[in-house]
């Protein structure tokens, strides 16, 4: 299980007390998370190999945490009655290419490439929290995922300073 079930209770529906510039600010920075949560699981996805080692082991949890931060995303999304960006999927491949390419040039490029892409991510989120009037619960999901990207670059750095 990825996490606990959604019950129908912690279901809210958000902004209705917002002006439609505010609105409008809101949408862009939860289509904008989401998609990019999107190509985060791919770049994981596609890095992925069958080696048992520890590395896989953590692309494997890394993808699984983005896989919960979609499932964020999406949830205030439709909470605030807004819809996914039509052009998610090509975030999707350019997680693919990310990945896949960051594969073929081995593990330090793994790691090195998940350093650049949570860098810039923390850096999107600090950038997002401050674009749009946010509710204290969206506020607080989107603190906490991107403290997990933090996380995320503390686990590259020390892999990667491990591999000499």
């Amino acid at each position: 299980m990825v996490r606990p079930p959604i019950l129908h209770n912690q279901i809210v529906l958000r902004g209705h007390h917002l002006s439609p510039q505010s609105r409008s600010k809101v949408k862009n920075a939860l289509r904008t998370l989401h998609s990019l949560e999107i190509m985060a699981v791919n770049t994981y996805r596609f890095q992925i190999t069958q080696t048992d080692d520890a590395l896989n082991r953590e692309l494997i949890a890394a993808m699984c945490n983005e896989m919960t931060h979609v499932q964020d995303f999406t949830v205030k999304l439709y909470e605030y009655g807004l819809t996914p960006s039509l052009f998610r999927w090509a975030w999707w491949l350019v997680g693919f290419g990310i990945g896949f390419g960051s594969r073929l040039l081995g593990k330090k490029a793994i790691l090195k490439t998940g350093i650049f892409v949570e860098t810039k991510a923390v850096h999107h989120y600090a950038e997002l929290l401050n674009a749009a009037e946010w509710d204290d619960p969206t506020r607080h999901v989107i603190e906490k995922d991107q403290a997990d990207e933090d996380g995320h670059i503390q686990t590259w750095s020390r892999l990667l300073s491990e591999t000499a």
